[in-house]
């Protein structure tokens, strides 16, 4: 008999009922309904953060750049010791501070001043005429010796002298206008931080104990020395634009890199997913402007002034200048900065891993679908 059962043939009946759950042709349930469905609360506490963080951005940007004004840059003066003294006091007194000179024994000192760092230009004063010469170092960025040639010839305009600028340092002939530092230092910083981020999006924020926080530190300082050395490698061998410096680079790299992603892996073990907003915050709004690229320091206004010796980027920025065309000099305070960041990052994302790993970080049995499901009912990012 070919006959089925009542049972079987009942099942085979519902088995060819369309199921809205299997076919995804759920049913409509009014706008007010789907728009529930769609948009979570912490999605939409998420997009609202993004348009924090976009205006943060424009405002960050905008504020640093749109009226850049000299303030204090360290001058040195060259003249006898009356001269000298007169020259330094007139200066001082003008409008605004605009430069904080002082004086230097003789051209040798002071050209030597520039290259450590300590000044960023040396007025040469003639006594006995009126030309004056001004010694600058383009490679530091060409926005201060920019405006220190405009401010002294205002300034020699009104005594009735004249001043010419020599450019003792200029960039290399691949690096343009001598920014390939600070697009050097941007690109690992955004490798380092996106790295991490990535890691953190597809394993979770948060590790699921201190064994894989330690793991995943351990895998982005690989990648912070590979990142490194492609960096030093484009821009030394390939493109030619910071040529002769490449172990040093590369280690600067790697450190920089790291600094970065140990920094970002800490936020979000810290703060989950909201972390890699607070990353972007510090490295790119904040950092990115108050580098010292395309102005340093000297003619920011105030906070970003302020801020950007103690960001990555200005650090890294500062570290590759220095080593490039400053013969090392004043690059212990960049390097101090840059491994505060990588030995702090670690560390705070390595205890608080610990912290986490009785409450929200602890290793579940369930089944992957049920713990899938608890993870978007809590909307904790958490490695499993």
């Amino acid at each position: 008999m070919s006959a089925e059962p009542a049972e079987l043939s009942e099942l085979s009946e519902l088995s060819e009922l369309p199921n809205p759950s299997i076919s995804g042709a759920a049913p409509f349930r009014g706008f007010a309904g789907e728009l529930r469905d769609a948009l979570s609360a912490r999605g939409v506490l998420l997009v609202v953060g993004g348009l924090v963080l976009q205006l943060a951005f424009i405002l960050s940007y905008i504020g640093a750049f749109h009226a850049p004004s000299p303030h204090r840059i360290p001058l040195a003066v060259v003249a006898p010791a009356q001269v000298a003294a007169g020259t330094v006091d007139r200066l001082s007194a003008l409008d605004g501070e605009p430069l904080a000179p002082r004086t230097a024994a003789d051209e040798a000192a002071g050209r030597a001043l520039i290259h450590d760092r300590t000044v960023d230009a040396v007025l040469l004063v003639n006594p006995q005429g009126t030309e004056d010469r001004l010694l600058v170092a383009s490679a530091g960025g060409p926005a201060v010796p920019t405006a220190v040639t405009q401010i002294i010839e205002q300034a020699d305009a009104a005594q009735n002298r004249t001043v010419t600028t020599e450019d003792i340092l200029p960039p290399a002939a691949g690096d343009g206008r001598g920014l390939s530092s600070f697009y050097l230092a941007i690109g690992w910083i955004v490798g380092g931080y996106l790295a991490a981020a990535i890691l953190g999006v597809a394993s979770g924020a948060r590790p699921a104990n201190v064994h894989r926080t330690v793991v995943r530190l351990g895998v982005l300082a690989v990648y912070a020395v590979v990142s490194g050395l492609g960096g030093a490698l484009i821009a030394g061998p390939v493109l030619g634009a910071l040529d002769g410096h490449f172990a040093q680079l590369w280690a600067i790299g790697a450190l920089t890199v790291f600094a970065a992603a140990a920094a970002t892996v800490a936020l979000q073990v810290l703060l989950g997913i909201v972390g890699i907003g607070v990353t972007i915050l510090v490295f790119v709004v904040l950092g990115n402007p108050s580098a010292g690229g395309a102005f340093p320091s000297t003619l920011l206004p105030p906070f970003w002034r302020a801020i950007g010796d103690y960001i990555p980027t200005g650090a890294g920025t500062t570290a590759v200048r220095n080593t490039v065309y400053f013969s090392g000099n004043a690059l212990a305070g960049p390097l101090w900065v840059l491994a505060a960041y990588a030995v702090a990052g670690t560390a705070v994302a390595v205890l608080a891993s610990a912290r986490h790993r009785g409450g929200q970080a602890v290793e579940t049995t369930e089944p992957a679908g049920v713990a899938d499901r608890a993870d978007a009912v809590s909307g904790q990012s958490v490695e499993r």
